[in-house]
């Protein structure tokens, strides 16, 4: 496989510990001289997704010296404000339903835009001009600021209201689940693909008492629908072309 162009400058990986975002550091890691990752703390019932990130990152590091090289520190902020405001079943102890304004009622309003506003703030001081994110509209829960057309708004916001020059990054955007998996498989083979399977969260419930050949979770939530349907389609892929 060849590699692919290394950029000379420093990215903020948004990295929660689940399947998009630890699919994204390692495309950010095989792209950038230096990758920082970030994790938000704001009242998510899931919030075990944040405790799965050293193993993600030192799993993807330990047989690639290139890749270690290049890790730089992990950040974790608190958005607590944020869960505060939402009344979510992401947030709440609630049942997972469509609300009526025909969203999914685990949308926490305005999230992605507070961690990308927070993310480009520390990418400043940090020096980091490119911000990477898991955002996808292909195969995802209809979330509006996940959407293609809201990241490019919002980078054009944060660079005139920052004054800077920040690329904001969406690797999956266009990307089902199945291909999800694939792209892990392109970056890192199978180690890459056990790894992600079995060392991140995507539960919305946060359990991992249940086992499951996708990883661990629920396997009712939305969340866990997508990661096991996204997986059955990889692996009927693959078979089709062994």
């Amino acid at each position: 496989m060849p590699e692919p162009d290394t950029q000379p400058s420093g990215a903020l990986v948004l990295f929660s510990g689940g399947q998009d975002s630890a699919t994204c550091l390692a495309w950010a890691l095989d792209r950038f001289e230096r990758v920082e990752t970030l994790g938000f703390a704001y009242g998510q019932r899931h919030a075990i997704e944040l405790s799965c990130r050293d193993a993600l990152r030192t799993g993807m590091t330990a047989t690639r010296p290139d890749r270690a090289a290049r890790l730089g520190p992990d950040h974790t902020l608190s958005l607590d404000a944020l869960g505060q405001l939402s009344d979510t079943a992401l947030t709440r102890d609630a049942a997972i339903a469509l609300g009526t304004n025909g969203l999914p009622n685990t949308f926490v309003p305005g999230r992605n835009l507070l961690f990308l506003t927070f993310a480009a703030a520390l990418a400043t001081r940090r020096g980091l001009r490119h911000l990477v994110g898991g955002m996808c509209e292909t195969d995802y829960s209809g979330y509006p600021d996940c959407r293609d057309d809201t990241i490019k708004a919002l980078q054009v916001a944060l660079n005139l209201g920052m004054d800077s020059r920040f690329v904001l990054h969406t690797p999956l955007m266009w990307l089902d689940k199945a291909q999800t998996w694939r792209l892990a498989e392109t970056l890192g083979g199978k180690a890459l693909v056990d790894l992600i399977r079995e060392q991140s969260h995507s539960c919305y419930l946060g359990d991992r008492t249940h086992h499951h050949d996708w990883g661990y979770g629920c396997g009712t939530c939305p969340a866990c629908d997508l990661r096991s349907s996204g997986w059955a389609r990889y692996r009927a892929d693959t078979a089709a072309h062994a």
